[in-house]
């Protein structure tokens, strides 16, 4: 099924959200030969009861191997994480090194240390859009860690702030 899209809103739509801050977080789960892990910038919350959050995903092999995962661990992240978003932004970057303290949680998910908070989820539901994926998942367990200034994301550019 083709879709016809008005290049110009499509234009409008980008400038729009890249005006608008969101936070950042990296998504990790087990993969077979591995953790794999992505940052995104699209996390939500969606309900309460039961706690659940989304977030969309372009194709990518790490975004592959974590939409088809049962679980995983959303890691919200604080200014201090700036270097860890980037690394798990980038292509074939740096992922869970020995500078990037983080150990395998008992139900098999990668956990980075030290962030403000890690979310183990189930999915839930997925939903193809376009070339994205939307995840909706049941947060499992919380670990709050230390409070800090936020990390978002505008304009292209990650911006430490309250």
């Amino acid at each position: 099924m083709t879709v016809e899209v008005d290049m110009g809103v499509v234009a409008s739509f980008k400038a729009a959200f890249r005006g608008y801050p969101t936070g950042v977080a990296v998504i990790a789960a087990a993969g077979p030969d591995g953790p794999v892990g992505l940052t995104a910038s699209s996390v939500a919350s969606v309900s309460l009861a039961p706690p659940a959050l989304s977030f969309s995903v372009m194709d990518s092999p790490s975004a592959r191997l974590i939409v088809a995962a049962d679980s995983f661990v959303v890691h919200l992240l604080g200014a201090a994480h700036e270097d860890l978003a980037r690394q798990f932004a980038e292509p074939g970057g740096r992922r869970f090194t020995d500078d990037q303290p983080w150990t395998m949680l008992p139900t098999g998910e990668p956990l980075l240390h030290g962030v403000p908070a890690a979310l183990r989820c189930t999915t839930l539901h997925r939903l193809p859009v376009g070339a994205s994926t939307v995840v909706v998942a049941e947060v499992a367990a919380a670990r709050i860690g230390p409070a800090g200034a936020a990390l978002t994301y505008r304009e292209r550019a990650f911006h430490a702030g309250r």
